[in-house]
């Protein structure tokens, strides 16, 4: 398999594994929607890495594949390969994104769907599409956007330049910079921590912040009033504020 999850306390790993650059052909990209869902539907996992080893985590699309479709086989192709990357962008449930070496191209789409981004020093991210005629066709032109900004985002894209961690930390397109050893282990502590938490309460916090950024504000702080006057009916709301007022802050133990 080019994608994997594997699920241990709380946590799933969505571990791309297609030597030696885990290049996104089609068979990886329709395997990361299968396994985007599974861990959006499984009550085990509570909280979701992405991660692609301890080398690269994604160089970009297969370039011999896509090489050989032409306009028509795009147009087909086009809207399942968007459909991939929005159902890990839609996991409702915290996910970080361990990125090592190299995310171009779609590797770096792939980053931008996650809620967290933890970098290696050594890390090198960017949209390079222009140097081969295109543009960035899995969400990199509206996620990055949203993201860093219109103007850093058509610089990225425009010179299709590489991105090093520091950099890509000024700018927002990482949140975090760690020595390379450590990126999975600071990724599984971030989740697993998470993990934790009131699942639901976390479901309402990523859903009004994403689709709150698609609305005007009074849409999203509709959308924020329905999830925060329905928490009021799940058992996490009445433990974590029985454990509040009995414990103190910070020691309720979620279900």
């Amino acid at each position: 398999m080019t994608v994997t999850l594997e699920v241990a306390e709380g946590v799933g790993t969505i571990r791309l594994d297609r030597p030696p650059m885990n290049a996104l052909d089609i068979a990886t990209q329709d395997r990361l929607r299968e396994l985007a869902e599974e861990a959006s539907d499984r009550d085990d996992v509570r909280a979701v890495i992405l991660y692609g080893g301890e080398k690269v985590f994604a160089a970009g699309a297969d370039i011999k594949e896509m090489r050989e479709m032409d306009h028509a086989a795009m147009v087909a192709r086009s809207r399942a390969l968007q459909d991939s990357f929005t159902a890990v962008a839609r996991i409702p449930k915290p996910v970080v994104a361990a990125v090592t070496g190299y995310a171009l191209g779609g590797g770096c789409e792939l980053a931008l769907c996650a809620d967290y981004r933890i970098a290696a020093e050594n890390a090198k991210l960017g949209q390079p599409e222009i140097l081969l005629g295109l543009i960035p066709g899995a969400g990199g032109t509206q996620r990055l956007a949203r993201l860093v900004g219109p103007s850093k985002a058509k610089d990225l894209i425009f010179t299709g330049r590489h991105v090093r961690a520091a950099e890509a930390l000024t700018i927002g397109l990482v949140d975090r910079v760690v020595p390379a050893d450590e990126v999975y282990e600071q990724a599984h502590a971030w989740a697993a921590r998470l993990a934790k938490g009131p699942a639901i309460a976390l479901r309402a916090a990523k859903e009004c912040v994403d689709a709150g950024l698609e609305a005007d504000i009074d849409t999203g702080l509709a959308i924020e009033r329905s999830w925060f006057a329905g928490l009021f009916a799940t058992e996490d709301r009445e433990i974590g504020m029985r454990s509040f007022v009995e414990e103190g802050p910070g020691k309720a133990k979620f279900r």
